[in-house]
């Protein structure tokens, strides 16, 4: 405050000595003359300038990132400038999709796949080694149900980036990848660089990634001295301070049906200084004879979940961490998983399974029931 102040004293004698100047030396008016002027000038420049600091605007911004969209919405004062923010934001964006994207031959992810030597150091970048740290704390604390190196099974069932067809592989073909998943067979360094302890090990991190990406712009964000915003990138959120109207943040889940439209919102809560990701079984699947297989895999049997649980959202303190968890609890289950997210601080979850075609929401203890939307 007292620099603002030390600026406006300065400014206010500048500009007193060029009206000064200008109105007693080009019209040769008397300097009483040239006080009172000067006093009306101050004071109308008082009025702006106070009058400018109470004006909140806001600001979108929105485009393509990972194969999904993203959204921005920022509120910003007077004095905030956002010349130049989208540029950053995309340039930030395209550093991440080029460490972890599996659909770029030259990404890190896919250079990291590609090499088939036994303790070979494989140097990763800051975005890399965050977000394997992360995943390796998941990995632990869920036994395992969260594992990014399902990429063979994922495969194997047509959901990944390979030409495989949607199909129900055998028992025996699940069996025979099963020995290439396990996150544990990845050494992570502190000194930025990982180690296979098995060739075949693969890594597909599209259940986190955009958790982080989530969290790296709203860092990129606040550096530019912005405090309320909201960002979004394929339905995970972090909400950041107030809106324009001084009221939380809302957030929309949407309703986890397979025929429900994208847009069609199943419950609605509110958001402040917090991450928010959801996970659901109901966008990506196939059905053979009546039977529906979800892109969701238990890593340790190789097969899609069959737990009922159709959508779990996660509310946590990072967006990476909340994608990765949101994941894991589909596969724990309703029991697991509550247990699990009401042994953990910041966290919370909503827990939707599908009974005998009925939606019933299972909440952690400090998760604020959110009433369905009409």
């Amino acid at each position: 405050m007292k620099n603002v102040q030390t600026f406006i004293h300065e400014s206010f004698e500048l500009l007193a000595k060029s009206i000064r100047n200008q109105i007693a030396g080009d019209l040769g008016l008397k300097f009483i003359a040239v006080k009172k002027y000067f006093n009306e000038t101050v004071i109308i420049f008082f009025v702006l300038l106070f009058a400018g600091c109470g004006i909140q605007n806001e600001a979108e911004f929105s485009g393509k990132t990972m194969g999904t969209v993203y959204y921005i919405k920022i509120v910003t004062g007077f004095f905030d400038n956002t010349e130049g923010l989208k540029h950053k934001i995309e340039m930030k964006l395209e550093e991440i999709n080029y460490s972890m994207s599996t659909y770029r031959k030259n990404s890190e992810i896919s250079r990291f796949n590609a090499l088939d030597r036994i303790g070979e150091k494989f140097y990763v970048s800051d975005d890399f080694l965050h977000v394997m740290t992360v995943a390796q704390n998941i990995y632990q604390l869920t036994g395992g149900a969260w594992d990014g190196t399902i990429k063979p099974l994922v495969n194997l069932w047509g959901f990944g980036n390979s030409k495989n067809k949607k199909r129900i592989p055998s028992k025996s073909e699940i069996q025979a990848i099963l020995p290439d998943v396990g996150f544990n067979h990845i050494e992570i360094s502190p000194d930025r660089y990982l180690l296979k302890r098995k060739a075949s090990i693969s890594l597909d991190l599209a259940s986190i990634a955009k958790g982080y990406a989530v969290d790296q712009i709203a860092m990129l964000i606040r550096t530019n001295g912005i405090k309320n915003f909201l960002v979004e990138i394929g339905g995970e959120v972090f909400a950041s301070g107030l809106r324009k109207d001084g009221k939380q943040w809302r957030i929309g889940i949407n309703r986890p049906q397979k025929d429900a439209p994208y847009d069609q919102v199943f419950k609605v809560l509110t958001l402040q200084d917090k991450a928010f990701a959801t996970s659901g079984d109901y966008r990506i699947y196939f059905e053979i004879d009546g039977k529906r297989f979800s892109h969701i895999l238990d890593p340790n049997n190789g097969y899609p979940i069959t737990n009922g649980v159709v959508s779990v959202s996660i509310m946590s303190d990072t967006c990476t961490f909340a994608d990765g968890l949101a994941t894991a609890v589909m596969v724990l289950g309703p029991e697991k998983g509550l247990k699990l997210v009401n042994s953990l601080d910041n966290t919370e979850c909503l827990i939707v399974v599908k009974q005998n075609g009925a939606l019933t929401d299972y909440y952690s203890k400090g998760f604020i029931k959110v009433k369905a939307k009409s």
